[in-house]
């Protein structure tokens, strides 16, 4: 071994011979054919090209060596070539292991700082409690995190806002590294190799905080540059100005910034800040951003441009970015601010009192967003349709930006309200002056627009996870939208078209195709393309396509995730998709409301699926159940609805009659969807059913199993799953797809199991909704025709392998299938038609 090392280092240091071990013996090569070697892998590195055949026999130096040995050469040229690549990745993960070690280390230092501060505390409360002076003592050590307060004249010279900056900077580094903030780990984010970072919120303080901590593969620069640009990462903030910048002597810069955000609701008026912030180098090489609010609720721009909003306070924040040895960066972000809970309804206020949100909008939301732009830098993101990160990022901000706008409808943006006596459901506001031209090409404006309308509304809904019912409204469109506006706002894209709900008239067949363009890093964020299939009525326009193309972003869909809320939001868009399409964003936002300590036990409980697996667990002997119900109860969130319509100068009366009836459409359909996906609804040890005039779930599972044994002769499952309970776990458990249909004049599916529900790409709710003539393609359809009087005569048929159709559009191939008449418990009566798909696929 030291031998062939040996060699290797006199070959690498320029020695005119090259060796290798083939067959127990060393193979000696001149430079010349190494060097002939080395070119002819270059150029066809794959060991089956034909090319490197051709190369090498075009190559004379290498004729007197045998084929064998050169195909050793190249198996040893590849090994040392993983290796190499799988040491430089091994470097890499050891610097970013030891980064994590020394920031894991640094936060264990921290706890026990904060540790031992609490015991100190403890013994002195302890004496106090001895005095007359109690109460007061105990204000005054409660005192650490108060904002001191500075008098206008302090921020009026460079003197005074330096000194500011500096008392900012020292109390933001106690946040970030030290005990000033009694910081607990934030629920449901546990530390662990695949998590961003290590997150915290306040437990006790005056108003609410949240800190992050976490390493990101980009430099200490380029990180401050872009968590200065808020607007850029944080979807809730409206615009950031900077006013005054000037250096503050020490080589950093201090600026005075006005900062407006969106209100999140309908319910509340918007935030903004009138800050100082100040940005410079640490001693140790560190980078700082630090934040604070200047005093006085006047301070700042006139009062014509914060007259929709409330001044809201940012106490010390900001970032702290270290640079890491072989690259990256460990950054440490604390955002604290008093929001002026008391000027929301008090339903509300638990969304502007909860650490919990502020860390889930911004803390986290601002390390997610950096490390989504290291993995794009690095080229790890790819994304569909050959499109690059950076557009398919700004689609998602356009979207979430003119949804946000429509929400507040901001005056300076030209919005007003028409038609509002304050006892309107749903508010119809108009501007006469939005642009719908692309800041990349102008020439896609629409000039005969008169306007947008915007039909919006807020209401509280309860006992349903916000997660269930944005999935639910993503997967079901039919069961809200109304496809004939969808195809109207479609053609006001088209300049010259004159188009308005009804003129056209066009069927939806109910076909929704999903296709996937993007996602952030943990997915908590989906970007795709909707489309849409319709016929028109016309026969004349019979062969015109009539599908509608949506560009929709989908946020909070999975229920064990943290997050702010669940959102869908969606925009007509054209069908060749270019990069400078004009969007007009309407959708839906849900908000949990979940300040309280017992948040965290309601939220376990309304994390509940839409199909029949919640119900497995929970039979009449099991007794958890029953204490979920009332916990369900009280899970309240705030769902708003927005929705923009283009019009023209003649028709906007017309227009906003449409809106208003639409809207409460849309809100009457996600009340009735909320109810039926609701927990309790769906749990059957509430007395839930599977579909009205059906038998409970574990008796139509008696009667599948008895059914097909009687018809078949053999059994759907083994003996030992039919006894008891265990036969409804064990159906819906089974690896084949078995679905039941009623037997009406147009058959309904009222029951599937799991692998059904998977088939069909639906849920038990919206089960309901499918006829079997949309199971089957063609070819199918006619299979079963020529079957059903056998089956119906004898009581079962055997279906060849085929196609069937997903509620999803998709195409589903299985081997073999089995049909079967379902009896009741008289063993006369059939109740429904069962049908097993065996070995299923999407094709």
């Amino acid at each position: 071994m030291a031998m062939a090392v040996a060699q290797h280092r006199e070959s690498s240091s320029g020695s005119s011979i090259d060796k290798h071990l083939d067959s127990g013996k060393y193979v000696r090569y001149t430079a010349e054919q190494v060097e002939a070697l080395e070119r002819v892998y270059a150029e066809c590195p794959k060991p089956s090209s034909l090319r490197r055949q051709q190369l090498i026999r075009e190559c004379p130096i290498l004729s007197n060596i045998e084929p064998k040995q050169i195909k050793v050469w190249f198996q040893n040229r590849r090994c040392r070539e993983k290796q190499k690549k799988e040491s430089s990745r091994l470097q890499t993960v050891n610097r970013k292991l030891t980064a994590m070690n020394k920031l894991l280390m640094e936060e264990n230092d921290r706890l026990q700082k904060q540790v031992s501060q609490l015991v100190c505390e403890n013994g002195y409360m302890k004496q106090q409690l001895h005095t007359v002076n109690a109460s007061a003592a105990d204000a005054s050590g409660n005192s650490l995190v108060a904002t001191p307060q500075h008098s206008l004249r302090d921020a009026n010279s460079p003197a005074g806002l330096l000194s500011i900056a500096e008392e900012t900077l020292a109390e933001f580094l106690s946040k970030a590294t030290g005990t000033a903030v009694d910081w607990v780990q934030m629920p449901g984010m546990k530390p662990g190799p695949d998590s961003v970072g290590i997150f915290a919120i306040s437990q006790s303080c005056s108003g609410v905080a949240a800190r992050a901590c976490g390493l990101v593969s980009l430099e200490p620069i380029k990180i401050a540059e872009i968590l200065k640009d808020r607007p850029s990462w944080s979807r809730d903030c409206r615009n950031l100005e900077v006013f005054t910048m000037f250096p503050a002597g020490n080589g950093g810069t201090i600026e005075l910034v006005y900062t407006q955000t969106f209100a999140p609701t309908t319910l509340a008026p918007a935030r903004d800040f009138w800050t100082i912030r100040y940005t410079t180098t640490l001693e140790n090489g560190s980078l700082v951003v630090c934040e604070r609010s200047l005093s006085g609720s006047g301070a700042g721009p006139s009062a014509a441009a914060a007259a929709q909003f409330v001044r809201a306070e940012v106490l010390p924040s900001g970032y702290l970015i270290r640079p890491c040895e072989g690259g990256g960066s460990i950054i440490h972000i604390v955002d604290h601010l008093n929001l002026q809970a008391w000027s929301v309804p008090e339903v509300l206020r638990p969304l502007y009192e909860s650490s919990k949100v502020i860390a889930q909008k911004m803390t986290i939301a601002a390390l997610r967003y950096i490390r989504q732009i290291a993995q794009e830098t690095s080229g790890e993101v790819v994304y569909s349709l050959g499109r690059q990160p950076a557009v398919l990022r700004t689609f998602s901000q356009r979207l979430s930006r003119g949804f946000n706008d429509a929400i507040n409808g901001f005056n300076d943006d030209g919005w007003s309200i028409i038609n509002c006596d304050g006892t309107e459901d749903v508010i119809i506001a108009i501007n006469l002056s939005k642009s719908f031209s692309s800041t990349s090409n102008p020439a896609n404006a629409f000039s005969f627009l008169g306007g947008v309308l915007c039909a919006k509304a807020s209401m509280l809904i309860q006992n349903v996870a916000p997660a269930v019912l944005v999935r639910f409204l993503r997967e079901h469109r039919s069961e809200w939208a109304d496809f004939n506006v969808d195809a109207y706002c479609a053609a006001s894209l088209k300049a010259g078209t004159n188009a308005y709900p009804g003129m056209r008239p066009t069927r939806f067949t109910g076909s929704q195709i999903i296709m996937p363009l993007g996602h952030t890093v943990e997915h908590e964020e989906l970007l795709e393309v909707i489309r849409l299939e319709g016929q028109s009525f016309v026969q004349e326009d019979a062969f015109v396509s009539r599908d509608i193309h949506l560009l929709q972003i989908c946020n909070g869909i999975d229920e064990n995730a943290v997050g702010a809320c669940s959102e869908l939001v969606f925009a007509t868009i054209d069908e060749m998709f270019p990069d400078d399409a004009p969007l007009l964003p309407s959708g839906f936002r849900v908000i949990p409301l979940d300040s309280k300590p017992s948040d965290t036990q309601d939220s376990l409980t309304t994390n509940r699926t839409l199909d029949l697996a919640s119900s497995l667990d929970v039979g009449p002997a099991t007794s958890h159940a029953a204490g979920d119900a009332p916990s369900c109860q009280s899970t309240r969130s705030v769902l708003t609805i927005a929705f923009q319509f283009p019009f023209e100068s003649n028709l906007q009366d017309n227009v906003a009659n449409m809106a208003r009836q639409y809207v409460r459409s849309v809100i009457s359909s996600v009340q009735r969807v909320a109810m039926a996906i609701s927990p309790s609804v769906l749990n059957p040890a509430v007395g839930s059913k599977l579909s009205p005039g059906s038998p409970e779930a574990l008796t139509l599972a008696h009667w599948i199993c008895r059914s097909y044994s009687y018809y078949l002769g053999t059994e759907l499952m083994r003996s030992e799953s039919l006894g008891g309970d265990s036969i409804l776990k064990n159906l819906w458990q089974h690896q084949d797809a078995i679905l039941c249909c009623s037997l009406k004049s147009q058959p309904v599916f009222i029951f599937a199991n799991q692998a059904g529900l998977d088939m069909l790409e639906t849920t038990l709710v919206a089960l309901q909704d499918i006829t079997l003539d949309k199971l089957f393609d063609e070819s199918g359809r006619n299979a079963l025709c020529s079957d059903f009087a056998k089956l119906m005569q004898q009581g079962f048929a055997c279906l060849s392998a085929g196609i069937c159709m997903s509620t999803m559009g998709r195409h589903v191939s299985y081997e073999q299938a089995f049909a079967w008449k379902v009896l009741e418990a008289d063993e006369t009566t059939v109740h429904c038609l069962a049908f097993s798909f065996v070995n299923w696929s999407f094709v």
